[in-house]
């Protein structure tokens, strides 16, 4: 699905990303390890379309994320990828329901099949009680469920999550390793996850280790 090759990324004069290469097959669970700023969420953020190396290329099904113009990269974020962050970063005027279903209005894809997928999601995810709840009214965890649902509205090939539960208790943490685990095994979602968390990142087929820069696999 996406090959990464040579990827250098610098801010300033700081090399972040030291000539990246790995792949991602269809079906994959990566996890990603290393210390703080050893490039981890960099590499998240190329591989979503956020930010664009200095050199190299990552390819997505054929195409070169480097070659796309501004709209073809929004479409890619909106439809190939979903995202997961450390803080859910939900909409607080709007429930649940409405959030989940934000990235179809974005897109222009509104219609009663987004309203569907959305309530199969919240039944999925086992927050169907909290569909017509604010954020306010939501623990961490019910919050951190709808924005992982809000990801899989569009059905992506991809879920990228940086430190999904980072920003949660062990019992919530648990609760989005078993989801991220049962949506891998059961529902064939390919999955690549930054995290800290030791049990998240045992979980993974293969862990990714970024060290200053570089990038090994076991």
């Amino acid at each position: 699905m996406i090959y990464i090759h040579e990827i250098e990324k610098s801010y300033g004069s700081t090399k972040v990303l030291k000539g990246v290469n790995g792949s991602i097959a269809k079906g994959d669970f990566i996890t990603i390890v290393g210390a703080s700023g050893a490039g981890k969420s960099t590499l998240l953020h190329l591989i979503a379309g956020l930010d664009k190396g200095h050199s190299g290329s990552i390819e997505f099904n054929g195409q070169m994320l480097e070659s796309m113009d501004k709209t073809s990269l929004n479409a890619y974020r909106n439809q190939q990828i979903g995202l997961v962050f450390q803080f859910h970063n939900l909409l607080p005027e709007l429930t649940a329901l409405e959030n989940i279903t934000l990235p179809r209005w974005i897109g222009g894809k509104m219609n009663k099949s987004a309203l569907l997928k959305a309530n199969e999601l919240l039944e999925l995810l086992g927050i169907a009680d909290r569909a017509h709840h604010l954020p306010s009214e939501m623990s961490g965890g019910e919050q951190q469920r709808v924005a992982i649902a809000r990801a899989l509205i569009n059905e992506p090939e991809l879920l990228l999550a940086d430190e999904p539960t980072g920003n949660l208790d062990s019992e919530n943490a648990q609760a989005v390793h078993d989801l991220l685990i049962k949506l891998n095994r059961e529902l064939g979602q390919t999955i690549v996850v930054v995290t800290h968390n030791k049990s998240l990142a045992a979980l993974g087929q293969t862990k990714w280790t970024m060290t200053d820069g570089k990038l090994s696999s076991d």
